[in-house]
């Protein structure tokens, strides 16, 4: 069924990413403005907007509310995208709604959507359909003209975090990222703000005043242990790893907050119930591969590279990293917070995307950290793995799989 799916959204592929409101209010209006019939709390940010929508989609599932979560890319399979308290949507019904959506689309037409304003109607069409409590949505790309901003009210906006990343299509400064980004903000809804650069606070600080949005600054959570945490008097497990949970988990428990406050019933045991059972697939994760532990992490991005880096100071021991990135990615940023003297570097493509070149990226490596152990490239991940696992000299190191989210999703979808 999952080769169904792709098919039903191969043919949008061809319109690539093309930001813009029009053609997802069109697609949505001919499907009865599903959105309209959905609460949402709306989740941007550079970094953390997957933990972020996690949390509180865990913890409002334990509260016993019917929730929707939408987020993206999936790693495995599409129906990642769609989850209904805390279940992917499954694959027949998925199809269902998707089969449902081309009906209305013309293809000739010159603003046909786009394969994301797609599988987005897909997932207003399911959570309206399912007459869920509160939908958790994640933004594809930005936020101002991304096709989850198609509401005019929302119970929470939320901005976890702002660096420097799609740059080419959400400008070359921070202040015309956070623009973007603040393009979420609703007139007199809530908004919830994670640690920004100087440059982005004084953006989303008046976009928020000019909607008289009321805003919470979120300060990190603390650590009380290794698994516990504490924000504004509420004590929680945290499941998830490295410390950038600190902020995460406190912007999730800030939005919880509000709700309460606005009367929904989310008791102290549910919070601590949905942050133990968070699971969020990809970041900061130990798996297992060929008998050793495996750490593995998107890192697609400078910010993201740093926590990693952070996170695996922590292990004190040498790192063997296998790493593949895509062609569009700040390479030079993501080696400078990664590589440390005597790491080992295993460099390879990132299968079925527009990857950079393994041999290219040595290159680069040798230049940024000269005193790498090693510097290795392969035509396919495996075929480094099974190099790796099986080198005596990498017996003592922590071996690290990282640089995209595309190759993590090909590594777990052989995992399984």
């Amino acid at each position: 069924m999952g080769n169904q799916i792709e098919d039903l959204l191969q043919p949008f592929q061809r319109f690539g990413i093309n930001l813009g409101l029009k053609r997802i209010k069109n697609l949505l209006a001919l499907l009865d403005n599903p959105q309209e019939k959905v609460p949402i709390i709306h989740v941007a940010g550079t970094n953390g907007k997957g933990s972020v929508c996690a949390y509180l989609s865990s913890i409002l599932t334990a509260s016993g509310y019917k929730t929707g979560r939408y987020t993206s890319p999936h790693l495995v399979n599409w129906t990642e995208r769609i989850c209904l308290n805390e279940k992917p949507i499954e694959e027949d019904i998925l199809i269902t709604i998707l089969e449902k959506i081309r009906s209305v689309i013309n293809p000739n037409d010159p603003e046909c959507p786009t394969q994301f304003e797609v599988i987005t109607a897909a997932a207003w069409l399911f959570f309206a359909n399912s007459e869920v409590d509160v939908a958790v949505m994640e933004v594809g790309l930005g936020g101002r003209l991304d096709a989850t901003n198609v509401c005019d009210r929302s119970l929470a906006s939320i901005i976890t975090s702002i660096s420097r990343e799609h740059w080419q299509r959400l400008g070359d400064t921070l202040s015309k990222i956070a623009t973007e980004k603040a393009g979420v903000i609703k007139e007199k809804c809530p908004a919830v703000v994670g640690n920004l650069p100087e440059e982005a606070v004084e953006v989303v600080k008046n976009r928020a005043e000019e909607l008289n949005a009321p805003t919470i600054w979120v300060k990190s959570a603390q650590k009380l242990s290794p698994n516990q945490a504490e924000y504004e008097g509420v004590n929680y497990p945290l499941a998830l790893a490295g410390d950038i949970q600190l902020q995460n988990s406190a912007i999730a428990i800030a939005t919880i907050k509000i709700l309460q406050e606005k009367g929904w019933q989310i008791p102290t045991s549910a919070i601590e119930e949905g942050m133990k059972n968070t699971r969020w697939r990809g970041r900061i994760e130990w798996v297992k591969w060929q008998q050793r532990d495996l750490l593995i992490d998107g890192a697609h991005n400078v910010a993201s590279a740093k926590v990693l880096r952070q996170y695996v100071d922590t292990l004190h021991k040498p790192t063997t990293w296998v790493m593949g990135m895509l062609n569009t990615k700040d390479h030079e940023g993501i080696f400078k917070q990664l590589l440390r003297p005597e790491d080992q570097l295993h460099l390879v493509p990132v299968p079925d995307h527009s990857t950079a070149e393994p041999e290219e990226l040595a290159i680069l490596a040798k230049t940024i950290q000269p005193q790498l152990k090693q510097v290795q490239t392969y035509g396919d991940l495996y075929t480094a793995l099974d190099s790796v696992t099986n080198n005596q000299e990498t017996a003592t190191t922590s071996i690290v799989l990282c640089g995209s989210l595309y190759l993590l999703g090909y590594f777990l979808g052989k995992l399984r």
